[in-house]
């Protein structure tokens, strides 16, 4: 018999998933649920950790990028004193805490503005190394941390100077939401800042002890530290737990600085960096799972299954074996004892057809009727009555058992993370529209009266080999005339002024929106710099795991952008108007159809994108949220699944190698019982059927050589021994 083949392996095997299953079932559907703080909130940690991360890291790099662009810029335009480089940074960029030049070769402080620079940081001897320009950390007395930024200004006659600039450690536009607390980590351990909730000292033992932790998990390879299939975020990122106290469990999150694409290393990804969040949340453990029900569901199955094996054992497998003896039986030449026929189907049809056989083999005439077989079940209908049974087991989990409704718990600190979440990542739309249009002031500020295109030009193209988020950038007259440009063709219609506008949408009705920045330029008389972002650089900006669906709607709950799939100009989701007409950040759970969680964030702050009056907004189904019910539902769903597969495999497995072959086996052995001799049988598979089927040919063989033997022998053929 073939080792896969046969009635024996399918059965054999659904006997064996069937237990397992039952197994399974008693475990995963009864074993009680002990987390304390649900995965969701966790998870919603990590989450957190990392957005702070991203943000923290876009910051000092655009730090470092406006501050070596502009001294570029500076550079191949004629010397300017210290004071007015000082001045024109500082009216475009808000965002250092201090800056100064110095004259390198004498180290002459030539000016300052804002709090002073820590300068004994820099070794003004050391800056022709290849790092000699890097950014550094330096810890000020005062236990706070700065960020130095160094670029060189450089005119052809005079002495080389210094710009310099330090920042703080801090997180633009971040929402801690109520109880949150944040910090930065060295590779060390130690925290360079912190922010947020920190009025008690548990608090601030528990941010230490969770930075000691962050760092010496941040020191992972970010592949070997991600589960087997986990994508998302670049770095290195996880939750923590901490200590309780009553109720109150306090948890975190935690992730390294890692550059925005795996490879493209950068000054900030580069620092070793890593940002770990606390928070507490209430800690219970769920009473949902109950036992009793996951050894019930497993006794049914057992029940079930046994039944169904019953079935195929006593209607299926036994009388098959049993044809195979008897069939055997008859090519030996054992003819004295009558065929024992089955009771019904398939298997009744054979075995009738063997008796008529048996006693043609003993000279009776094939027109002779045989045993009456008697109506029933055939194999088929069989094996369809087994599926029945488990299906009975099987399809209520999956539709109808442990099902999570409408009254679900979403954790409240899940919906607080979400709106803080939204709220950050609002502010950082509003800051990258920010500082595309502060890019674009200090490349006009630097274009006068005697700038020529060609150097117009050599600015626009650096501009955009510096930042990526522009399509095209040009310069603009005062009579709609386009001076120079960079990048691909602009949107802009000929003859038409600069906008008054600092950013404004356009291209309504086309197939994506065209947001296009505006910067005066003061030495050219009404001429401006436009600069025309590219639409997929604000959807990349959305990209957040663990929020959902993410879009960015107008003032008319239009949408501008999306983290996936949109129409340009579409009308929000009706479940979200209400929330975008309060224009006001908030986050709720929304009951009814579909249980989901749903956050608004307007545009709050300066700037020149706070005229657009923006929204973000971001939902998610609850579903799929790792909480309680909804994992319930589906390790109940999953166990529904198994068993309708177990039964599909060894059902479908059964029905091709045995029911289908011994239908047909029915169908030929009748048909030699009733005479026909020359219809050769060929056995399909090495099995009981098949065996069946070779006895059968045997049989054939014999019948045809009776006529010969009652005659005597072969005759001699016509014409043989004439001459």
């Amino acid at each position: 018999m073939s080792l896969l083949g046969g009635i024996r392996p399918p059965i054999a095997v659904l006997s064996v998933l069937l237990l397992s299953l039952a197994g399974i079932t008693a475990l995963t559907l009864g074993k009680p649920d002990n987390a304390l703080v649900p995965k969701a909130v966790l998870t919603s940690q990590q989450y957190v950790a990392e957005d702070g991360a991203i943000a923290l890291r876009a910051s000092l790099d655009e730090s470092v990028t406006d501050l070596t662009g502009t001294a570029t810029l500076f550079n191949e335009g004629r010397p300017v004193a210290a004071d007015t480089v000082l001045d024109k940074v500082g009216q475009v960029y808000q965002k250092w805490r201090g800056t100064a030049v110095i004259e390198i070769k004498s180290g002459k402080m030539l000016a300052a503005r804002g709090e002073n620079v820590p300068l004994t940081a820099i070794e003004l001897g050391k800056l022709s190394r290849d790092d000699g320009l890097a950014p550094r950390m330096v810890r000020l007395e005062n236990g706070q941390t700065r960020l130095i930024i160094l670029a060189l200004l450089s005119w052809k006659g005079q002495p080389q100077q210094l710009l310099v600039a330090s920042s703080t450690l801090s997180f633009p536009g971040v929402d801690l939401g109520p109880g949150r607390a944040i910090g930065v980590v060295d590779s060390t351990g130690r925290l360079l800042s912190s922010h947020g909730a920190l009025d008690s000292e548990a608090a601030k033992k528990q941010l230490s002890a969770f930075a000691k932790t962050a760092a010496r998990k941040g020191r992972q390879h970010p592949i070997k530290a991600k589960e087997p299939g986990a994508g998302g975020y670049t770095g290195v990122s996880g939750h923590l737990t901490g200590g309780a106290a009553k109720d109150v469990r306090t948890v975190g999150g935690y992730a390294t600085l890692t550059p925005p694409r795996p490879g493209e290393a950068t000054t900030a990804s580069s620092l070793g960096l890593t940002v770990v969040t606390e928070v507490g949340v209430t800690a219970k453990v769920s009473q949902i799972t109950r036992p009793a029900f996951g050894l019930a569901a497993a006794g049914a199955l057992l029940l079930i299954g046994a039944l169904a094996v019953l079935v195929l054992l006593g209607t299926v497998q036994r009388p098959l074996i049993r044809l195979f003896l008897e069939s055997r039986r008859l090519t030996r030449g054992d003819l004295a004892r009558p065929v024992s026929v089955p009771r019904a189907g398939e298997a009744a049809r054979v075995g009738a057809a063997l008796e008529r056989l048996r006693r043609q083999l003993q000279g009776e005439p094939a027109d002779v009727e045989g045993p009456a077989v008697r109506k029933g079940l055939g194999a088929r209908a069989l094996v369809a009555v087994c599926a029945v049974l488990l299906l009975v087991w099987s399809v209520p989990l999956l539709l109808v058992l442990n099902r999570a409704d409408s009254s679900v718990k979403v954790p409240a600190q899940f919906v607080h993370d979400q709106k803080s979440r939204t709220v950050t990542l609002s502010d950082r739309v509003r800051r990258a529209l920010n500082e595309g249009h502060a890019d674009l002031s200090a490349v006009a500020a630097l274009i006068g009266d005697r700038t020529t295109p060609e150097d117009m030009e050599k600015v626009l193209e650096r501009t955009m080999q510096e930042h990526d988020r522009y399509e095209s950038v040009y310069v603009l007259g005062a009579d709609g005339e386009i001076l120079a440009r960079a990048g691909d063709s602009p949107h802009h219609k000929d003859g038409e002024a600069p906008s008054k506008q600092a950013i404004e949408v356009t291209g309504e009705g086309g197939k994506k929106p065209v947001v296009t920045a505006t910067a005066g330029a003061p030495g050219r008389g009404g001429a401006a710099v436009v600069g025309e972002f590219r639409i997929e650089f604000v959807n990349a900006l959305l990209g957040r795991q663990g929020m959902g669906e993410v879009r960015v709607v107008d003032a008319k709950g239009r949408v501008i952008g999306g983290d996936s799939g949109y129409l340009a100009f579409e009308k929000a989701p009706s479940y979200l108007t209400s929330m975008l007409a309060m224009k006001r950040p908030q986050a709720t759970v929304q009951r009814g159809g579909t249980v989901r969680v749903a956050a608004v964030a307007p545009f709050s702050g300066g700037g020149a994108a706070k005229s657009l009056e923006w929204s973000l907004a971001s939902w998610q189904p609850a579903s799929a949220l790792a909480i309680p019910e909804y994992s319930l539902q589906n390790r109940t769903v999953l166990a529904g699944l198994l068993g309708l597969t177990a039964a599909a495999a060894c059902l479908g497995w059964l029905h091709i190698v045995v029911v289908r072959p011994l239908r047909a086996l029915a169908g030929q052995a009748e048909a030699l019982a009733a005479g026909d001799r020359k219809t050769v049988l060929f056995p399909r598979h090495h099995d009981e059927v098949g065996a069946v089927v070779r006895s059968l040919e045997l049989i054939r063989q014999q019948l045809q050589e009776q006529p010969r033997k009652r005659d005597g022998g072969s005759r001699t053929p016509a014409g043989v021994g004439r001459n």
